[in-house]
């Protein structure tokens, strides 16, 4: 995204997020604030900026908010390598390795956009099995992140994701695991984890599960 938030290690936009080689490629004027609000003439620059990529040779092509699910199933028809662009994709995968009487928790950037538009985009109907709370209303992320001053306090979010992962977990008792939504969220999964002791889902598990799949290894051992 064309944004100016600071991509602290473990965020998506942050090379050394992973063991494996990886390219960006910035879709101009693709800012948070059309992103968050769901601005439908972003594909055409998203699309340019996917197919330079798949030019370059890359397997594949993910994005760094959740909530260009907006654009998932368009520019998958557009492009011949696999396209993940949402972290929310995850959401039926998750929902189908928990109890029936179990909820997924999703932490995204702004619940306010979360919608059922953006849901039906990835295949998911709205439903009581689903619990979201955003981050919005946390002061250093929402400087970060929303505002974008351009300083990242990176201890503030991590104490405001916690705070609002308990909170959700303390009202909704049923919450079997919790999906961050957020691409700047990842760095903050182990305090999360370790505070509320659930399965942490964000785009860094997507990423590296689709990797899995596109290169497979050899394996060695003995019997």
């Amino acid at each position: 995204m064309d944004c100016f938030t600071p991509f602290m290690p473990g965020d998506v936009a942050n090379a050394t997020t992973y063991d494996f080689p990886v390219r960006f490629q910035k879709v101009e004027g693709l800012t948070t604030n059309r992103v968050l609000g769901k601005d439908p003439t972003a594909f055409e620059p998203l699309l340019a900026a996917a197919e330079e990529l798949a030019g370059q040779g890359v397997r594949a092509v993910s994005g760094d908010c959740g909530f260009l699910a907006l654009h998932q199933r368009k520019l998958a028809a557009r492009l011949e390598i696999p396209v993940f662009l949402s972290s929310l994709l995850q959401i039926p995968f998750i929902s189908g390795i928990l109890r029936p009487d179990r909820k997924v928790g999703i932490i995204t950037a702004d619940s306010r956009s979360l919608d059922e538009t953006l849901l039906k985009a990835v295949g998911v109907e709205p439903g009581d099995n689903l619990v979201i709370r955003g981050m919005e209303d946390q002061e250093s992320f929402s400087k970060a992140v929303i505002e974008e001053v351009g300083i990242l306090d990176s201890k503030g979010i991590e104490r405001e994701a916690v705070l609002v992962a308990k909170k959700m977990i303390k009202e909704e008792p049923k919450v079997g695991a919790l999906l961050l939504e957020c691409s700047c969220l990842p760095p903050y999964g182990r305090a999360i984890q370790e505070a509320v002791d659930l399965p942490i889902f964000d785009y860094v598990t997507m990423i590296n599960y689709v990797h899995s799949a596109l290169v497979k290894k050899r394996f060695e051992g003995h019997m």
